[in-house]
């Protein structure tokens, strides 16, 4: 009988050991798919760290950015990488050692210029978001007084929309609309203002009701010998090769 339960108890300790990690694969170089698989430095990064922590992790890939942000708040899923906001602190645990500093920029038309000195500005224009994105406190105050956003959950689909002129404005990382710019018919005229929006870091953030939760000294250490090892800086000059060497494919190879 003992032999019979052993390997059951085996089989569960196994399967405790695996962390759900969502993502939202449009974002490159952060992540993207290939049409088969996530790729890119977010993914990358979390199954690097979590295997060094004992863990296999498994992907898990949901219908917008919202719908991660909300399954990891119930504990649905254990971990993404995130920017910390005071509302999600409340349902995450962010890691104390930054993944990657991010510096979010205005991208415009320039056949449609926008004046942009300040944040207030940008309430007399028409942006395009993703569902679920925040860049900070004042400016999430900003669209909610003024009802000047449209919410899409494709980036492509955003910037679609800002070449034919339908909206004026997105907000977007940098290197991540650069490299949209790079490879999309008709975004000669889209640009990157030079002044950024806002700076943040991407963080690990893990679910407050996720075992992980007690782990957090130990995800910290492990991210910090990441970074000082440049394991960071590798995977990100990585996923930047990859995915142009991805976009520049015949399509018929793809």
């Amino acid at each position: 009988m003992l032999a019979l339960i052993l390997p059951m108890m085996s089989g569960y300790a196994l399967a405790a050991e695996k962390v759900r990690y969502c993502d939202y694969p449009v974002y490159p170089p952060i992540s993207w798919s290939d049409g088969k698989q996530v790729r890119g430095l977010a993914p990358s990064v979390v199954k690097k760290l979590f295997s060094q922590l004992g863990y296999d992790v498994e992907v898990v890939v949901l219908g917008n950015w919202k719908r991660c942000l909300l399954d990891a708040a119930e504990g649905r899923v254990d971990v993404v990488l995130a920017y910390s906001t005071v509302q999600r602190e409340q349902s995450m645990l962010f890691s104390t050692v930054p993944v990657l500093r991010e510096e979010v920029a205005l991208f415009i038309n320039r056949q449609h210029p926008v004046k942009f000195e300040r944040l207030q500005d940008l309430a007399n224009y028409r942006g395009g978001l993703l569902f679920g994105e925040s860049y900070g406190v004042e400016f999430d105050r900003m669209v909610a007084q003024n009802n000047n956003i449209e919410w899409v959950s494709d980036s492509r689909q955003n910037f679609g929309k800002l070449i034919r002129g339908r909206i004026d404005f997105i907000t977007q990382e940098r290197r991540t609309g650069q490299l949209y710019v790079e490879s999309l018919p008709g975004a000669q005229d889209i640009v990157a203002l030079p002044t950024a929006l806002s700076v943040d870091y991407l963080r690990i953030a893990v679910s407050r009701r996720s075992p992980l939760a007690t782990r957090m000294p130990d995800i910290n250490a492990q991210l910090q010998r990441m970074v000082d090892a440049g394991d960071i800086e590798r995977l990100l000059n990585e996923s930047e090769v990859t995915y142009r060497d991805m976009i520049n494919l015949p399509a018929n190879a793809q």
